[in-house]
């Protein structure tokens, strides 16, 4: 029985530069990378009232992320034989719930034009479901 993955064009990856899409598809994991340490930044400096559960929706986020992130890196090594990750250097956040928005927004911005497999889109989905279900705990659940 054969099985068919659907594929979809990478608008950053042409025919004559799929290079170019590996350059752009590192700097994206590398900036996966940055926002699960600025998390871990951040966590390592949670205090006050509410800080328990700020600290467990935290710890929680970043055990789904890093394991969603080592999913769709190499998933993608899989398919491009080779991607040059760039780590962009990591402040700690100031207001946590920006931060996560604001991340969220850029995903969902960037990720269109970098992925031709519909599972890796799939998988891209659960780090941004992970995103979502961060900052519901850390609005609500205080």
């Amino acid at each position: 029985m054969e099985t068919a993955t659907k594929s979809k064009p990478a608008k950053s990856q042409s025919p004559n530069n799929p290079s170019g899409a590996n350059k752009n598809v590192g700097d994206f994991f590398g900036s996966l990378y940055s926002f699960n340490v600025s998390l871990k930044l951040y966590h390592w400096h949670v205090t006050g009232k509410g800080s328990y559960a700020e600290h467990m929706a935290l710890d929680q986020a970043l055990e789904t992320l890093g394991d969603v992130l080592d999913r769709i890196v190499e998933t993608t090594y899989a398919l491009l034989e080779n991607i040059d990750i760039n780590v962009p250097q990591t402040p700690t956040p100031q207001n946590i719930v920006q931060h996560c928005t604001d991340f969220y927004n850029y995903i969902k911005e960037e990720r269109e034009d970098l992925f031709t497999e519909d599972f890796q889109d799939s998988i891209i989905d659960d780090y941004q479901e992970a995103i979502q279900q961060l900052l519901y705990r850390l609005k609500k659940l205080q």
